[in-house]
């Protein structure tokens, strides 16, 4: 099994309205694909920022690169991520784990 996890901070102001936003996009277009095996959102208050992370689980290569293509270790963006202030970590990390639990528990 694969895990793939995105960085990414908003000012603290925007932290519940980029909650929902993530929810409507990251999560909902990761869970709604085929070797998705869950999403999970930690959020990390540090100041003026609200820290963003987002952990997907997947079944095989493969199923990552349905929804972050070819360049699977690139952060996927969308059009309104502007709209929150997101400062989005260009990077993702990928590696091999043992399950699908959630790893912020």
């Amino acid at each position: 099994m694969i895990s793939r996890t995105w960085h990414g901070i908003v000012p603290i102001h925007m932290k519940d309205a980029f909650e929902k936003y993530e929810y409507e996009t990251g999560v909902k277009d990761t869970i709604a694909l085929k070797g998705n095996r869950g999403a999970y959102l930690k959020i990390v208050e540090q100041g003026e920022y609200a820290h963003f992370f987002l952990c997907t689980k997947w079944d095989s290569m493969e199923s990552v690169r349905a929804y972050a293509s070819d360049n699977p270790t690139l952060a996927v963006t969308y059009p309104e991520d502007d709209k929150y202030g997101l400062i989005s970590d260009p990077i993702v990390i990928i590696q091999d784990v043992l399950d699908d639990k959630n790893p912020f528990l």
